[in-house]
């Protein structure tokens, strides 16, 4: 079994070729220690934790971690996914993949049933990313999950750099960080009233060079959009765009085959590839390595909307 295999890592090669003994103690030996840390921490002190798992790297990457914090004990938590309807094809497959291969239990809360129905109302620019927020809620309610694991890291947007690991959400859902509590010593505060819930960051002090660190480290296994790949593309707003059930390209969007990969994904009407050759973990982290824009700043249009338009949407609920 995968897993097994990367429980044992007293020896192992670095992305760089260099031999790592026993005893040596790094920069991602550190961060990981520090993640599976949290990880055991809520499931000692809460009832009904859940993973919210979209199929994404850093998501990936947070499961690999949860797999690695109680084995060879099955995994306590379920996962969580809030699936838009218009996430890339191959994001879904991998999802599921994932789930059958661990034998994992996955809830799916759906955008699309909500449009069905009329819970919610399709905004007028298509992008559906904003629209998670009720489903998820909904489903947090229902199932009565007290602790929400996310893969957010503080690197990736100013309202993320914001949260502590342990962050709290009142009956609303609704985060206010004026409400954020001190985490000294690494002592988290999961105190919360009922019908509260508490989102945790394994995560947050990863960036996204540490987590390719990792991923090439680990060999853990991911999309293969994340790697260079050839597939139709259009350009808008400066970010390469997929055309699909979302729409595009529009009027005077030519589409073109290019060599693309995706940093992060996401709703497929508002995330963008970016043009790559790198198909392997080292000519990823060679890219990151040079990259002057983080991911979501680079890739997300959702994110464009406003300085502050992740921070509205994560006071209402959102990831």
């Amino acid at each position: 079994m995968r897993v097994a295999r990367l429980m044992s890592i007293d020896t192992h090669i670095s992305p760089f070729g260099l031999d790592k003994t026993e005893g040596e103690f790094d920069t991602l030996d550190a961060l990981e220690s520090e993640s599976i840390h949290i990880f055991r921490e809520v499931a000692g002190e809460f009832e009904r934790p859940v993973i919210l798992f979209s199929g994404g790297k850093d998501s990936t990457l947070l499961l690999h971690l949860a797999l690695k914090a109680f084995w060879p004990a099955p995994l306590p938590f379920s996962l969580l996914h809030v699936d838009t309807g218009h996430n890339l094809p191959e994001i879904i497959e991998f999802r599921d993949e994932i789930v059958a291969r661990h034998n994992l239990r996955l809830h799916v809360a759906s955008v699309e049933e909500y449009l069905a129905d009329g819970r919610l109302t399709e905004r007028p620019d298509g992008i559906r990313n904003p629209l998670q927020t009720i489903p998820l809620l909904d489903a947090i309610t229902e199932n009565r999950f007290d602790a929400v694991f996310g893969g957010a890291r503080r690197d990736e947007e100013r309202a993320r750099a914001k949260e502590r690991v342990f962050s709290l959400r009142n009956a609303f859902g609704q985060w206010d960080p004026k409400r954020q509590r001190p985490e000294l010593w690494n002592l988290y505060n999961g105190r919360h009233a009922p019908g509260e819930h508490v989102r945790v960051f394994p995560l947050s002090n990863w960036t996204e060079l540490d987590v390719w660190r990792y991923i090439a480290r680990e060999q853990v296994l991911l999309a293969p959009l994340y790697y260079a790949h050839e597939r139709e593309v259009f350009s808008r707003d400066g970010m390469w765009m997929t055309p699909g059930p979302w729409g595009g390209p529009r009027e005077g969007e030519a589409l073109e085959t290019r060599s693309v990969r995706y940093r992060t994904v996401g709703d497929g009407s508002t995330t963008g590839a970016v043009l790559s050759d790198a198909a392997d973990n080292e000519a990823v982290l060679a890219e990151v390595a040079t990259s002057r824009l983080t991911e979501r700043g680079a890739t997300r249009g959702d994110d464009r909307v406003s300085e502050a338009a992740m921070e509205d949407r994560k006071r209402e609920g959102y990831f």
